[in-house]
């Protein structure tokens, strides 16, 4: 789903709310699990999953083109981990 897509679905889920309303809804979601994920927390949403960032030590990788060695420095990078019932919900069956 792209974000057009989820601003119709809402669109569509809340009539009584116009299109600037829902996408200012939509705006301050993301931005407030950016933030939160950018200040070192963590966000869980029940029955969906818990956002969290992890610490990447820096290491030596290669350019694939040229094969010459490059430094990767430390970083932090964001992690999802699917809720229980969200894990339910894509088993095949």
């Amino acid at each position: 789903m792209i974000r057009s897509e989820l601003l119709q679905a809402m669109a569509g889920d809340n009539p009584d709310l116009n299109a600037e309303e829902i996408e200012q809804v939509v705006d301050i979601f993301f931005e407030e699990i950016a933030g939160r994920l950018a200040a070192g927390g963590r966000v869980e949403l029940r029955g969906f999953g818990a956002f969290s960032t992890r610490e990447r030590q820096a290491r030596t990788g290669r350019n694939p083109r040229t094969g010459e060695s490059v430094e990767v420095p430390a970083k932090r990078v964001p992690y999802f981990k699917p809720g229980k019932e969200m894990r339910e919900r894509l088993k095949v069956k």
